[in-house]
């Protein structure tokens, strides 16, 4: 529960948090159009489902994962495929994406899904969910998560990391869903624990988030095999060989992965 700072350099920048810090998260208004990459994660591109003309429902299904390092992609609203072709991409390449014009009548209510228990479900039946549902990392790189959660069976996982860091100037969302939504990250932690069969998890969180220290304390389920650790602020001790590093004093071998020296890394964001 104490402070560890084995992550001995570092920089630090002018934080400029105190602008949304303290600003509650909102949903944002619907616009007229989104444009959907099916090339949202590393890995393979999505592919279609779709084209142009069909009218879609909020959550449909619109490209489906095309191998196993890939995650299908959803419609985040309800509209009509304006068109497909290339966009611009956050990597700062051109993909393939979805055009979808919005439907300004449509109430874009969220599909009725039936969930059962996840304490229910085999470990397959939660990764096989997971990566249905399209989930991908929430730190930056938007890895398909299913596959950091299905390490190869001669890789034995001690230990979940859950990075909540957020170093990186201005950037304040990770802060915010921490304090207002603690125990989605909490129920999520324990969804990851179960596919990676893992007892152990362990939350590092920069000492500037004092809030959201807090209240991941005190909301940790009771039982629960968990740390929520301060941590010096620097950075970039949110990248994840950082991170391991300054919570557990490895070393991830050069060239290797995280799951190498038995960790897994995930964003508090991922979990949630």
């Amino acid at each position: 529960m104490g402070l560890k700072d084995f992550f001995r350099n570092g920089v630090h920048p002018a934080e400029m948090k105190d602008l949304t810090a303290s600003s509650p998260i909102r949903r944002m208004p619907f616009p007229e159009e989104v444009i959907l990459p099916v090339r949202q994660h590393i890995g393979a591109p999505a592919k279609l489902l779709v084209k142009k003309g069909d009218y879609v429902q909020r959550g449909e299904t619109l490209a489906e994962a095309g191998g196993f390092v890939s995650a299908p992609v959803h419609a985040s609203a309800s509209g009509t495929v304006a068109k497909i072709a290339k966009a611009p991409h956050p990597d700062g390449s051109w993909s393939d994406a979805i055009y979808l014009k919005l439907d300004p009548w449509s109430a874009q209510a969220q599909q009725d899904r039936i969930i059962p228990p996840w304490e229910n479900l085999s470990k397959k039946e939660l990764v096989d969910a997971i990566q249905n549902a399209g989930v991908v990392g929430m730190g930056g790189a938007a890895f398909p998560t299913h596959v950091k959660l299905s390490p190869p069976e001669d890789k034995k996982i001690d230990v979940i990391l859950l990075n909540g860091c957020e170093c990186e100037p201005y950037l304040t969302t990770d802060h915010r869903l921490m304090v207002e939504y603690p125990h989605r990250v909490w129920t999520g932690i324990q969804i990851m624990q179960r596919c990676l069969g893992v007892d152990r998890a362990i939350i590092g969180i920069e000492r500037n988030k004092p809030d959201a220290l807090r209240i991941m304390r005190e909301t940790m389920p009771a039982g629960m095999n968990a740390e929520v650790i301060g941590l010096t602020v620097k950075y970039p001790q949110g990248a994840e060989k950082m991170l391991i590093k300054a919570l557990m004093d490895k070393e991830v071998p050069e060239g290797g992965l995280p799951m190498d020296v038995g960790i897994v890394v995930q964003n508090v964001a991922s979990a949630a």
